[in-house]
Protein backbone atom coordinates (compact mmCIF):
# COMPACT_ATOMS: atom_id res chain seq x y z
CA UNK A 1 0.00 0.00 0.00
CA UNK A 2 0.54 3.35 -0.89
CA UNK A 3 -0.29 6.87 -0.23
CA UNK A 4 -0.52 9.36 -3.43
CA UNK A 5 -1.60 13.22 -3.24
CA UNK A 6 -3.74 14.19 -6.55
CA UNK A 7 -4.10 17.64 -8.06
CA UNK A 8 -7.59 18.98 -9.22
CA UNK A 9 -7.60 17.24 -12.71
CA UNK A 10 -6.99 14.01 -11.06
CA UNK A 11 -3.13 13.90 -11.85
CA UNK A 12 -0.73 12.08 -9.08
CA UNK A 13 1.83 14.87 -8.13
CA UNK A 14 3.48 13.19 -4.82
CA UNK A 15 3.89 10.33 -3.47
CA UNK A 16 4.88 8.34 -0.21
CA UNK A 17 5.55 4.63 0.02
CA UNK A 18 3.81 4.53 3.69
CA UNK A 19 3.18 7.84 4.98
CA UNK A 20 0.11 10.54 4.56
CA UNK A 21 1.33 14.00 4.75
CA UNK A 22 -2.66 15.32 5.10
CA UNK A 23 -6.16 14.03 4.66
CA UNK A 24 -6.29 14.72 1.09
CA UNK A 25 -3.73 12.02 0.55
CA UNK A 26 -5.35 8.60 -0.78
CA UNK A 27 -4.37 5.17 0.03
CA UNK A 28 -3.88 2.92 -2.64
CA UNK A 29 -2.30 -0.33 -4.01
CA UNK A 30 1.27 -0.42 -4.98
CA UNK A 31 -0.01 -2.19 -8.18
CA UNK A 32 -2.08 0.68 -8.96
CA UNK A 33 -1.30 1.84 -13.04
CA UNK A 34 -0.98 5.23 -12.13
CA UNK A 35 0.54 4.78 -8.92
CA UNK A 36 3.47 3.21 -11.09
CA UNK A 37 3.40 5.67 -13.98
CA UNK A 38 4.06 8.15 -11.85
CA UNK A 39 7.00 6.73 -9.87
CA UNK A 40 8.42 5.54 -13.54
CA UNK A 41 8.19 9.28 -14.66
CA UNK A 42 9.70 10.49 -11.25
CA UNK A 43 13.08 8.57 -11.68
CA UNK A 44 13.21 9.79 -15.13
CA UNK A 45 13.08 13.04 -14.12
CA UNK A 46 15.36 13.01 -11.15
CA UNK A 47 18.04 11.02 -13.50
CA UNK A 48 19.17 13.76 -15.40
CA UNK A 49 19.78 15.37 -12.18
CA UNK A 50 21.78 12.48 -10.71
CA UNK A 51 23.97 11.79 -13.99
CA UNK A 52 24.98 15.44 -13.75
CA UNK A 53 25.74 15.12 -9.91
CA UNK A 54 28.17 12.39 -10.99
CA UNK A 55 29.49 14.40 -13.15
CA UNK A 56 30.05 17.26 -11.27
CA UNK A 57 31.40 14.98 -8.60
CA UNK A 58 34.18 14.17 -11.12
CA UNK A 59 35.08 17.67 -12.24
CA UNK A 60 35.17 18.81 -8.05
CA UNK A 61 37.44 15.44 -7.75
CA UNK A 62 40.01 16.60 -10.45
CA UNK A 63 39.95 20.16 -9.28
CA UNK A 64 40.88 19.20 -5.74
CA UNK A 65 43.70 16.46 -7.18
CA UNK A 66 44.94 20.08 -9.26
CA UNK A 67 44.83 22.45 -6.25
CA UNK A 68 46.57 19.73 -3.96
CA UNK A 69 49.29 19.12 -6.91
CA UNK A 70 50.14 22.75 -7.35
CA UNK A 71 50.44 23.31 -3.38
CA UNK A 72 47.50 25.72 -3.10
CA UNK A 73 45.70 23.33 -0.83
CA UNK A 74 46.79 20.75 1.46
CA UNK A 75 45.24 17.40 1.18
CA UNK A 76 45.12 17.90 5.42
CA UNK A 77 43.14 20.90 5.22
CA UNK A 78 40.20 18.99 4.59
CA UNK A 79 38.06 17.53 7.50
CA UNK A 80 38.53 13.77 7.97
CA UNK A 81 35.62 12.47 7.12
CA UNK A 82 36.35 14.54 3.32
CA UNK A 83 39.91 12.61 3.73
CA UNK A 84 38.35 9.21 4.04
CA UNK A 85 35.90 10.13 0.80
CA UNK A 86 38.49 11.56 -1.46
CA UNK A 87 40.77 8.32 -0.68
CA UNK A 88 37.91 6.14 -1.02
CA UNK A 89 37.35 8.06 -4.34
CA UNK A 90 40.64 7.83 -6.04
CA UNK A 91 40.97 4.00 -5.07
CA UNK A 92 37.64 3.28 -6.55
CA UNK A 93 38.99 5.54 -10.14
CA UNK A 94 42.01 3.18 -9.76
CA UNK A 95 40.57 0.29 -9.86
CA UNK A 96 37.97 1.23 -12.33
CA UNK A 97 40.91 2.28 -14.43
CA UNK A 98 42.85 -0.77 -14.12
CA UNK A 99 39.87 -3.13 -14.74
CA UNK A 100 39.13 -0.94 -17.92
CA UNK A 101 42.88 -1.29 -19.33
CA UNK A 102 43.03 -5.17 -18.58
CA UNK A 103 39.22 -5.97 -19.49
CA UNK A 104 37.42 -8.12 -17.81
CA UNK A 105 38.88 -11.32 -19.06
CA UNK A 106 42.52 -10.18 -17.58
CA UNK A 107 41.22 -9.56 -13.99
CA UNK A 108 42.69 -12.74 -11.64
CA UNK A 109 40.98 -12.57 -8.51
CA UNK A 110 43.54 -12.23 -5.21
Amino acid sequence: MAYILKNKQGTIIAASPDTPVSDEWELIENTDTDYLNFLDEELKKHHTFRESDIQLARVLEDLIGILIDRSLISFTDFPSAAQKRLNERQTLRHKNNLHSLLGDDDVTPL
